[in-house]
């Protein structure tokens, strides 16, 4: 399958809302190429409604290398990817999504509250998510804390199943705060990668290292504020890999790509994707006049 190309208002809407920006990338290089995974975080969710079609599209159009998504059950147990508990914030529904079966969900309008134009844009199934993701861009699956429903849980055995249907096993990361939901993973696949989302509540003051072992995690996934040199010498000495969210300041950004985080979650993938490569271009400037210097050195 081809990638998907934006309707002509689509295109029109990045235009108006990336103004000076570059949307597309001449050679679709991914910036994650130069050390830092772009995550985009709920899809490209600065400028299109988040956990949405029209929000993942653009993810992969603006040059992020993952998605991150949220998932629960609806009522009769389908996997809809959608953040809140409570429908009020990104529809003009109400009540729990939990509480609502999925042609009810489908029925809601989940687009005019970011913007009129989106009006229509529908709540989306993990499988159709993944359906559009698959040879284009990588996962990052959060499930949610609210996963029981009337229909009984048992979505991380449905997550995994919708991932292998959509011949997407090794393209995902699933993660969760839910330390039920870690270890149910591990338990049900062990060679599925996981990050573990921190929670001071839970977790207080344990190094990382300990908690990625706890559950057999693969990776370590925390807030900007939360990490710390002490931290990321403990992620460095046992080589885990470790991604940071929500970061949307330039600034912040390049702070923690000299820190030398592995990953960052952003509504914004293509000011990191600038920026990526823009630090790739200067080191491999820096690079070529050093050679040029020890060329001239023997001469």
């Amino acid at each position: 399958m081809g990638r998907r190309r934006f309707s002509f208002r689509q295109r029109c809407f990045i235009k108006d809302t990336v103004v000076g920006r570059p949307v597309y990338s001449a050679s679709g290089e991914k910036a994650g190429t130069a050390g830092v995974t772009i995550i985009a975080h709920r899809g490209a969710s600065a400028y299109f409604p988040e956990n949405t079609l029209p929000s993942f599209e653009a993810a992969v159009e603006l040059g992020a290398d993952m998605v991150e998504l949220d998932v629960q059950l609806s009522r009769d147990g389908e996997v809809i990817v959608f953040h809140d508990a409570t429908l009020e914030r990104c529809t003009d529904g109400r009540g729990r999504a939990a509480d609502h079966s999925l042609k009810e969900l489908k029925r809601l309008d989940a687009g005019s509250w970011f913007d009129s134009r989106f009006a229509g844009t529908r709540i989306p199934t993990l499988e159709e998510v993944l359906s559009f993701c698959r040879g284009k861009i990588d996962v990052n699956i959060e499930i949610k804390n609210e996963v029981i429903t009337a229909a009984g849980g048992g979505i991380e055995e449905q997550c995994l199943d919708i991932v292998d249907r959509c011949c997407l096993s090794g393209r995902v990361l699933f993660s969760s705060f839910n330390p039920l939901v870690l270890r149910r993973l591990r338990q049900l696949n062990r060679h599925v990668p996981i990050a573990v989302l921190y929670d001071k509540s839970i977790h207080g003051s344990e190094l990382p290292s300990g908690i990625t072992a706890l559950y057999e995690a693969n990776a370590f996934n925390c807030g900007r504020s939360e990490l710390d040199g002490t931290w990321l010498v403990d992620l460095r000495e046992h080589g885990i890999p470790v991604n940071v969210y929500t970061v949307d300041d330039e600034e912040e950004m390049n702070r923690l790509i000299g820190a030398g985080v592995d990953g960052i979650f952003t509504n914004r993938p293509d000011i990191l994707r600038k920026l990526v490569g823009s630090r790739r271009n200067r080191t491999a400037n820096d690079r070529f006049r050093q050679g040029d210097k020890n060329s001239r050195g023997f001469a």
